[in-house]
């Protein structure tokens, strides 16, 4: 195989560009992290009804200059954010000027502001040697097919089935797992257009997760999983392709973990966090691993093992050290607190509370995880909300809980939900049964539009703390909906 590779190696490019910092749209971010301007350039998307799946990673890569030109989505976008600039005073080179994309097939993008007909070239990975030409292309910034695909319209169950369908039917995901199951057929080897499948997979399930949760989702994504594993079975020809490969096929099975984690199928979840465990060994990826433990963490906790939850996150904690990601150390340090609290240990939680908040006021970096997106203030006072709860101090859980809630971007509709109903719960238990009860027709509301076994389970205990006190006329009214909301369920 190695000796068929080298005979058929393409020359090396002439002149190979290198890519230059974006100076310009690094200056346009200020003193917000990656992960905070990517929000707001989600924000900004919705203004204009367009989405795009903008990270934080999206964001490193712009400013490293990677993404020379963006696509026509993220152009309407930027000039919507930053009116009165052109493309070329947010640090991108000319559309025109960027060589390498084909004309898209079936898709009918706008003309640039420069005047260029829509099939003009933009940049493009390069090729792999002896891989096939995939039939969507993928663009360096973002695949409008899967963009398109991904847009959530209408009711959770409607937006899922129109992401997933495409992925499981178009693109390299299938077509890949289609051949690798015909044994000696087909020359092509999986390339970066897989790779980038793969990841834009993980990106398109988290942002659907953070608006309709993860009960309408999880029944859609075996197929993506199975599909990008197999890529894996393919083998490929370079080893920066097989990383790729590998981190993505392992953030996907995290990311299909958590929804089922998330919907309440505990022991899914944690077949699926065992299958990206031992694809971050595989590959001798300490970041992949890390992840891997958080999530088996959070899992055990709140499946009822605390002990396997405080060693999971201490694990974690090993396998981060050498990344540089403060924040990072941060979450896994919150993951281990609550393993603290869980057993009951007061003062082993409240030491890895103080640790925690301190990893995490030395501030972002270019070191964090793109898939930590979600961790910023409203994620931190709600770890912590939840150590309290479990240790019993229920005042003091409410208090986090209430800032988590006040804190959390509304857009993230799963999260404000939960974190709401852990304020509910927690004013319930601490003697103020009518103002959880006023929570908690927030939480419903909030339900009409995700959905989540995770917090109908918290609403749940809340309920029947206040069952007592059901006399209350805001009391009784609330139960009375919630029983009506679980009725039309």
């Amino acid at each position: 195989m190695a000796s068929s590779s080298a005979n058929h190696r393409p020359p090396p490019p002439a002149h190979p560009r290198r890519a230059e910092p974006n100076l310009a749209f690094r200056a346009l971010r200020g003193h917000r992290s990656p992960g905070e301007f990517a929000a707001s350039v989600r924000r900004a998307a919705r203004e204009i009804g367009e989405q795009v799946a903008c990270d934080a990673r999206y964001i490193g890569r712009v400013e490293a200059g990677e993404i020379r030109c963006p696509n026509y989505a993220y152009e309407r976008v930027f000039l919507h954010m930053f009116p009165g600039l052109t493309l070329s005073d947010l640090g991108f080179t000319a559309r025109e000027a960027v060589r390498g994309r084909g004309a898209r097939g079936g898709v009918n993008p706008p003309p640039s502001h420069s005047g260029t007909p829509a099939s003009a070239p933009a940049e493009r990975a390069p090729r792999v040697p002896g891989a096939r030409t995939p039939h969507l292309s993928h663009t360096d910034e973002e695949s409008d097919v899967l963009r398109r695909a991904f847009i959530a319209s209408g009711s959770a169950t409607a937006a899922t089935a129109s992401a997933f369908g495409p992925l499981g039917a178009l693109g390299p995901l299938d077509q890949a797992r289609a051949r690798t199951g015909v044994p000696g057929r087909g020359s092509g080897r999986p390339g970066v257009s897989e790779a980038a499948a793969v990841e834009e997979a993980v990106r398109q399930i988290r942002l659907l997760d953070d608006r309709h949760g993860a009960d309408a989702l999880y029944r859609h994504a075996a197929k993506p999983l199975q599909a990008a594993y197999a890529l894996l079975d393919a083998g490929t020809v370079r080893r920066t392709v097989s990383d790729r490969l590998h981190a993505g096929a392992g953030e996907l099975a995290l990311t299909v973990g958590w929804l089922a984690h998330d919907s309440g199928r505990f022991d899914e979840a944690r077949s699926h966090y065992a299958e990206a465990l031992a694809t971050a060994r595989v590959a001798e990826d300490p970041a992949l691993e890390a992840h891997a433990f958080c999530n088996t963490s959070f899992l055990a906790r709140d499946a009822g093992r605390p002990r396997e939850a405080l060693r999971a996150a201490q694990a974690g904690l090993r396998a981060a050290r050498g990344l540089g990601s403060m924040r990072l150390m941060s979450l896994l340090t919150l993951r281990e607190a609550a393993g603290w609290a869980a057993l009951g240990d007061r003062t082993g939680c409240t030491e890895a509370l103080v640790r925690a908040k301190s990893l995490f006021q030395c501030g972002a970096s270019a070191a964090d995880p793109e898939w930590m997106s979600f961790f910023g203030d409203a994620e931190v006072a709600w770890l912590e909300a939840q150590c309290w709860s479990a240790l019993g101090d229920w005042r003091r859980a409410a208090r986090f809980a209430h800032r988590a809630a006040a804190l959390q971007d509304p857009h993230f509709t799963r999260n404000l939900a939960l974190y709401s109903a852990e304020l509910a719960d927690d004013l319930a238990r601490s003697g103020v049964p009518d103002e959880a009860a006023a929570v908690g027709q927030k939480v419903l509301d909030l339900l009409e539009q995700v959905q989540s076994s995770r917090v109908h389970t918290m609403l749940a205990q809340t309920i029947r703390t206040l069952l007592p006190h059901r006399r209350s006329p805001v009391i009784g009214a609330f139960l009375e909906r919630h029983a009506n909301t679980v009725r039309r369920a």
